[in-house]
């Protein structure tokens, strides 16, 4: 790096320099003058906008769910589904992805099934934490999506260390890491950014700011602009980009890809998104947000704007919008009222996998659980339940699925 002097003392602030937005649609789904449409055929097209559809009704049948007392917790990706599936679009489906915790789509836009979801939400005997976690946090081997943890950002220095491994394998795959403008206050993001740069790593760390971190609006996060200064810090690419236009993340995406794989750089990618339901079910968002300002953010809806898009091109019409809701909302319903019927997992599960063999400690441990449940059955009924199930095989449990 070359050294530059100054003679007389010169302070900056950072704004000298100006991030534009990437965008590609308005929000009346027509291409922008001088945008181009990113190489996105039919049929992914058509996927990338079922993932959409289907994560934005499950979203609305689970948090009913929840209201209902069905459920424990939940939280929504409602408004933020053209960033998590659009970015999810622009990877190989062998990428790695490490997800924070509003990321469903990207899980929707790969495979999972209804019924994985359900059981997870769950935590039944087909579930596969065994119904050790609460809900929304799913994990995939098979789709190559990280299990999702509860502390906020540990992911992102994972996703580096992840990636670096894919690195030193050369396969040609990166990692993409989601997280909100809040966890990029955490030490995690900065601790993540400067390995990724120092190391040459191919990773995407993919911030979806949607403008509160829970109840804190981002002008009391921090005083820059955004996040996307902060890649300066780290000599890292970097791009900004409008989260409800699904063209732009896709594209953005694609090309920060290209520099991840080709180049082992890692890119930062920041999309401005609005998070249009509440934190989680847990959560008021009247409290610290107007109906004015959501009811301005509606209008910019993502799946209105890629609809009106692919209507547009002949790709989808109304008939199939209304077919394909009804067949999403049966299928959402009566998957669930399957799962919630399942037995909970064997309580043996609670430490079946913690060691290779059972510690004699352990066990001493499990089998005064036993004890105290079968004592007090009525207080323990999912336990008292769970307590002497026989381990099912594979067989029966796919048939059940």
């Amino acid at each position: 790096m070359m050294t530059q002097y100054a003679h007389q003392p010169a302070f900056l602030t950072g704004d000298e320099f100006s991030i534009p937005t990437f965008s590609v649609l308005s929000p009346d789904g027509e291409l922008y003058s001088g945008a181009d449409t990113p190489p996105l055929e039919q049929a992914r097209a058509r996927r990338i906008y079922h993932a959409m559809l289907a994560t934005r009704i499950l979203d609305e049948r689970m948090l009913a769910a929840q209201r209902q007392g069905r459920l424990s917790f939940y939280m929504q990706c409602t408004g933020e589904e053209a960033a998590v599936v659009g970015a999810t679009a622009a990877l190989d489906d062998a990428d790695m992805i490490m997800a924070q915790y509003r990321e469903q789509g990207a899980l929707m836009y790969r495979g999972f099934s209804i019924d994985e979801f359900m059981n997870q939400l769950f935590g039944n005997e087909l579930d596969y934490g065994k119904g050790r976690q609460m809900p929304i946090h799913y994990g995939s081997r098979k789709l190559h999506y990280m299990t999702i943890s509860s502390p906020l950002a540990t992911q992102i220095p994972q996703a580096t260390g992840y990636a670096y491994g894919q690195k030193m394998a050369g396969k040609g795959h990166c990692t993409l890491t989601f997280f909100g403008e809040g966890a990029a206050s955490e030490g995690d993001f900065h601790a993540a950014l400067n390995m990724a740069s120092v190391h040459h790593v191919p990773v995407i760390f993919f911030c979806r700011n949607n403008g509160y971190a829970i109840s804190t609006p981002a002008v009391e996060q921090f005083a820059a602009d955004g996040i996307a200064p902060r890649a300066f810090g780290y000599r890292m690419h970097v791009i900004r980009v409008d989260g409800n236009d699904v063209l732009a993340v896709y594209e953005a995406t694609r090309q920060a890809r290209e520099i991840a794989v080709e180049r082992n750089q890692p890119v930062l990618i920041e999309a401005m998104t609005y998070r249009l339901a509440a934190h989680s079910s847990s959560d008021d968002p009247s409290g610290y947000r107007s109906k004015d300002e959501e009811e301005a953010w509606r209008i910019k809806d993502p799946l209105l704007r890629m609809q009106k898009w692919l209507l547009a091109k002949g790709w989808w019409s109304e008939e199939e919008e209304t077919r394909e809701q009804e067949t999403l909302r049966r299928e959402v319903l009566g998957t669930m009222k399957r799962a919630e019927k399942r037995s909970p997992p064997p309580l043996d599960s609670l430490i079946s996998d913690v060691y290779a063999d059972v510690t004699p400690a352990l066990q001493r441990q499990f089998d005064q659980l036993k004890r105290h449940i079968r004592r007090y059955p009525d207080a323990y009924p999912r336990g008292a339940q769970s307590l002497d199930l026989d381990v099912r095989t594979d067989t029966d449990t796919q048939g059940e699925a």
